[in-house]
């Protein structure tokens, strides 16, 4: 199948992510929200992202331009129907997920593909959930979208060989490096950095360093480009702690059990970046601990 059209689900920041890097790879993108406001937000996201680009020269402006035109959005589904090929990138909820995935197929042509961009939960499961599970994958791109080279690709029980050629296809053509990843939970890029992170929070919290020395820890002996706390607060918290769960509770292994202030942190609301305080307060010029 030709790929000439993608819709996304989803306009947060992977979703809207997902939408530049496809519009400057030369697709026309559909991008779907519920919320009115997100939606605006991404769009004005992806024109300052398009902007930042012409003055660093990576774009010249003709590009920037015509990549903001390929991208067109809306509230409901109908731009899906001249889809080849559909990715839901919406919270990493199942019931939401799957709720999303069964109203794509009452509108997409029957011989699209979906994909989901979920990094934890399980693509058989979710497939099932379709009336295309051949049709079925998992592509899990990473955050941030527009910078990160790597694509997971994750085949259900179901999903044809002919379908992981023409996503893994795709992906190459957005100059993405794919890699096969089984349908284990997190699979491999988060079945590695999340217990990474949850350690680091377990060492915060039992007072083996401080914030700042865990990070700088990370960041100077092991050149990491963030520490891992800086890491969790710019992922989300609660993001984490649903990737902790799952990897908790789909492999039934203790090492896996989500630290307490990590969960702590997560009931009051203090989510990282996004909610503006997380182990770092940004509300300020510079980002403060706040333990």
């Amino acid at each position: 199948m030709e790929i000439r059209k993608v819709g996304i689900v989803g306009a947060g920041q992977m979703g809207a992510g997902i939408a530049e890097v496809l519009a400057i790879g030369g697709y026309p993108v559909y991008l779907a929200d519920v919320d009115e406001q997100q939606l605006e937000r991404a769009l004005a996201t992806i024109a300052e992202n398009l902007e930042r680009s012409v003055e660093k020269q990576r774009l010249t402006p003709a590009e920037a331009k015509a990549a903001r035109a390929r991208i067109s959005s809306g509230l409901g589904y109908e731009g899906f129907r001249d889809c080849q090929l559909a990715i839901e990138a919406a919270f990493e909820d199942e019931a939401v997920k799957r709720s999303i995935l069964k109203k794509l197929c009452d509108v997409l042509p029957t011989d699209a593909i979906i994909t989901t961009n979920t990094s934890t939960l399980s693509v058989t499961r979710l497939a099932a959930q379709t009336d295309r599970p051949p049709r079925f994958l998992g592509t899990h791109f990473m955050n941030p979208v527009q910078k990160l080279e790597l694509v997971e690709l994750i085949r259900g029980i179901a999903t044809s060989e002919d379908t992981f050629r023409t996503v893994r296809d795709f992906i190459l053509s957005l100059n993405k490096t794919p890699i096969s990843a089984e349908d284990f939970p997190a699979f491999i890029v988060h079945r590695i950095l999340m217990p990474m992170i949850n350690e680091a929070i377990y060492a915060l919290y039992e007072g083996v360093g401080s914030v700042i020395s865990i990070d700088t820890a990370m960041k100077l002996g092991t050149h990491h480009p963030m520490g891992p706390l800086e890491l969790a607060d710019f992922i989300g918290l609660d993001t984490c702690l649903i990737a902790m769960h799952n990897l908790h509770e789909g492999l039934a292994d203790t090492k896996y059990r989500p630290c307490p202030l990590l969960v702590k942190y997560v009931e009051a609301g203090w989510l990282g970046r996004k909610a503006g305080r997380g182990f770092y307060d940004y509300s300020g010029s510079e980002p403060v601990p706040t333990r």
